[in-house]
């Protein structure tokens, strides 16, 4: 099962051709002035029919781009979960855009009339790069805030999910001028073309390691990111969980895309004294939702070879250093010959931290589980490694989960649940630190595209010159500084 090269089944975009389109966009996002609700809601509007309208195509490649990948699993978090924001976005545009007034001051500045506002205004043109484990969620759920905004945008989609991404270019491209929102594919030089432009912000959704070039590339030109990335998210099941309620939930988000989520629950922290409950309880989980894995059409494969050998790696390493490993295979069957790249969901059962499962952010179905006796370990351990993306607390002691929560940073927590957080499109989604810098989705993703302008209105009256502000200098001014230090 050779991995091809992506980058040769698609169009390589230039830098010339970048940089064209970017002036272009600019040019004419000026050219249109202020830009009405009504032109916001109508790209909008396109966006979503894109989807509706071309849903199977969608589906087909991706499913193609990953050998295979469950349909249903497409249509939801891909399809059905991109439309959500688009509409959320349209239902709650007139209120997003109005000025939202601030206090004016300080004395005597603010009297007699005097205003403060914030006009929320587009920035221009945003880039976006998107991944591909979620290759068309992570295209037009940002497409939400962007267009919602104002804003133009150019489109670089994952050179791993080629299809998919050419199916997006060729949609885009048919109800959209290139001028409001254009695709660019390609490769790795295409990315680091991408990357040098003068955009007016830039959001990059990928690996940590990626995003340090992206940063870096970015700041020769000032521009601003967003960067939505990923790290080891942890799971905290206290004493007062149920086991397989708790079991259930996070296999589900375990296993969906076969892992290959930056939110997926990526180690588990279980009680010493009820870890062989949960391995139990995982494996009853599994062989309820994927009685087979292999010919089972809603176990998504992992994406290519590349992405295969690596988690392999991990299960290897860890078997060979004497850790125990528990494949959960519910009928047993023969991975080693099959025409995809599916994997078992493989448990490590306190590997060391010296084995790489246990340093990298794994990314598929493998899942490390670390035995504690006080939950305070639990709260040192994530502390002492970077800030994930997520965190999730199984357990109804509402005392310890205020604990884990207040003593611990992540981008996003769930309660009782795994990922789900991220659906929730009234509360912005990012990460913070090394997992990633600002914020999207509902309002946050307006305000993360749009410029909010200071505007203060000064009464007619001459304020200043009233209360001694403005040379040549006396007793008025000293009058107000002494009020102002009060």
């Amino acid at each position: 099962m050779a991995e091809l090269n992506p980058a040769a089944t698609q169009t390589e975009a230039s830098l010339e051709q970048m940089q064209n389109l970017l002036e272009r966009q600019k040019q004419s996002y000026l050219a249109e002035g202020q830009v009405s609700a009504e032109v916001r809601h109508d790209r909008l509007e396109r966006a979503a029919n894109l989807l509706i309208n071309n849903a199977d195509r969608l589906v087909e490649a991706m499913s193609s781009d990953f050998g295979h990948r469950s349909e249903q699993q497409s249509m939801f978090t891909d399809v059905a979960a991109s439309i959500g924001p688009l509409r959320h976005a349209q239902k709650h545009l007139k209120g997003w855009m109005k000025s939202e007034k601030r206090k004016a001051g300080p004395f005597p500045l603010n009297l007699l009339g005097a205003k403060a506002r914030i006009d929320y205004q587009p920035l221009g043109v945003v880039g976006v790069i998107s991944p591909w484990n979620f290759p068309v969620n992570l295209t037009f759920t940002p497409l939400a805030g962007i267009l919602a905004a104002g804003n133009r945008c150019m489109i670089k989609p994952s050179e791993f999910t080629p299809d998919t991404s050419q199916a997006m270019a060729e949609l885009i491209a048919e109800v959209f001028d290139e001028t409001e929102i254009g695709v660019l594919t390609g490769g790795a030089q295409t990315g680091a073309d991408f990357t040098s432009l003068a955009f007016d912000h830039l959001l990059f959704t990928g690996a940590t390691s990626v995003a340090k070039h992206v940063m870096r590339a970015a700041a020769e030109n000032l521009v601003p990111v967003t960067l939505e990335l990923g790290g080891k998210s942890p799971v905290v099941i206290g004493r007062s969980s149920n086991i397989q309620k708790t079991a259930d939930a996070i296999m589900a988000g375990k296993m969906m895309n076969a892992g290959q989520i930056c939110l997926a629950p990526d180690y588990v922290f279980v009680p010493e004294d009820r870890v062989d409950d949960f391995v139990s309880a995982t494996q009853q989980s599994v062989a309820k939702m994927f009685p087979t894995l292999l010919d089972n059409p809603d176990y998504t494969s992992v994406v290519n070879q590349r992405h295969y050998e690596r988690l392999q790696g991990y299960i290897e390493e860890a078997k060979a250093s004497g850790t125990r490993v528990v494949e959960v295979n519910p009928a047993n069957e023969d991975f080693r010959q099959q025409p995809h790249h599916k994997i078992a969901p493989t448990l490590v059962i306190d590997p060391d931290d010296s084995l790489q499962v246990m340093q990298d952010e794994i990314f598929g179905p493998v899942m490390p589980i670390k035995s504690y006796s006080k939950v305070q370990e639990t709260i040192d351990y994530v502390n002492e490694h970077p800030r994930p993306l997520g965190l999730y607390y199984f357990g109804e002691d509402n005392e310890e989960q205020s604990k884990v929560l207040n003593h611990t940073t992540s981008g996003g927590v769930t309660v009782n649940d795994v990922v789900m957080h991220v659906a929730q499109e009234d509360l912005p989604f990012g990460g913070v630190g090394p997992s990633g810098m600002g914020s999207y989705h509902g309002v946050d993703g307006f305000k993360t595209f749009s410029h909010a302008k200071s505007v203060f209105t000064q009464t007619k009256v001459n304020v200043a010159e009233l209360a001694g502000l403005r040379p040549p200098y006396g007793e008025k001014i000293m009058k107000t500084i002494r009020g102002q230090m009060r």
